[in-house]
């Protein structure tokens, strides 16, 4: 997989200890057929440049199905030099530390907290709990197999594509959006609403802002949260970080990509919320921790 270039590290502590049973990598998939097709939740879907919804693309054509683990091959890393040092790495540094985060934050929202499965990382395609998916899905959760797919080159296409400024937080941040999403799996959130719906106040829209708002959570108080050992994961956070991460949450709003991809804006086809929605909710779970994340409670206006 490509290596994208860091800039604007958020460094984790040399000698902190993650978990390496967290994160796979995997071979290329081979379609399979049959079953139903169901809904992924991801960070970016192709339906933001189209305009149309094409959440059941991970079903390929009607075709749900089972993940295949047989390629899978755990990735190796220890500590976080190893994760200061590679992509992979990193995404195992995050999620070792999502996991602590949310084992203990998890009872703020009423729910009894349980990890994900893998987060397993691929090339151009895979199969999955919810399907074929391919890269062009962009990194997605599947409730029904628990687990967080991502191609990393998409963090290569976040700043060559839609002209992100980069930075290894706005990377971290959107494995914790993922994971916000499996709170949200957890708290019923995924099975109580219609996340197929569009328009910029729908249960889509609501849903999405509501993992960047989990995703800000984490963020606020990843400089705490530490190893077995008492050893923090991560150095504190800079502006100049968050301003990254803000940036990553700006540049895929469904405004700036439609305006981008097409020279309009369609506001009744967004599913993921514009970028300043998106940037409002990251803020608002940086300073208010997770439960002020209710993006259900509050009335179109205040998206």
């Amino acid at each position: 997989m490509r290596e994208p270039q860091y800039i604007q590290h958020m460094t984790f502590d040399p000698n902190a200890k993650i978990d390496s049973g967290k994160v796979s990598k995997r071979g290329r998939g081979v379609a399979i057929g049959g079953g139903s097709v169901v809904v992924v939740v991801g960070l970016f879907l192709l339906s933001q440049l189209t305009g149309i919804d094409l959440s059941g693309l991970a079903g390929g054509a009607g075709g749900g199905g089972g993940s295949d683990s047989s390629q899978d091959q755990a990735v190796s890393c220890e500590t976080g030099a190893d994760a200061n040092a590679s992509t992979d790495c990193l995404i195992t540094g995050a999620a070792t530390s999502l996991d602590v985060y949310w084992s203990g934050a998890a009872s703020q929202l009423g729910t009894q907290y349980r990890a994900p499965g893998d987060i397993i990382l691929f090339e151009q395609s895979t199969n999955t709990g919810c399907g074929q998916a391919t890269s062009a899905v962009g990194p997605f959760y599947c409730p029904p197999d628990q687990q967080i797919y991502l191609d990393t080159g998409f963090f290569d296409e976040l700043r060559t594509q839609f002209g992100a400024s980069g930075g290894t937080l706005s990377q971290m941040y959107v494995i914790a959006h993922e994971w916000g999403h499996h709170i949200q799996n957890l708290t019923g959130v995924l099975a109580s609403e219609n996340t197929g719906d569009t328009g910029p106040a729908s249960d889509s829209v609501r849903t999405e802002l509501q993992a960047d708002c989990y995703a800000g959570a984490w963020v606020g108080a990843a400089s705490t949260i530490a190893d077995e050992n008492g050893t923090t994961f991560l150095e504190p956070v800079t502006d100049q970080q968050i301003a990254d991460a803000l940036n990553a949450a700006s540049v895929i709003g469904d405004d700036r990509i439609q305006e981008k991809s097409s020279g309009q804006v369609n506001p009744e086809a967004w599913t993921h919320g514009s970028s300043q929605s998106r940037q409002k909710w990251f803020s608002t779970g940086l300073s208010g921790g997770p439960t002020a994340c209710d993006t259900f409670g509050v009335d179109a206006s205040q998206l």
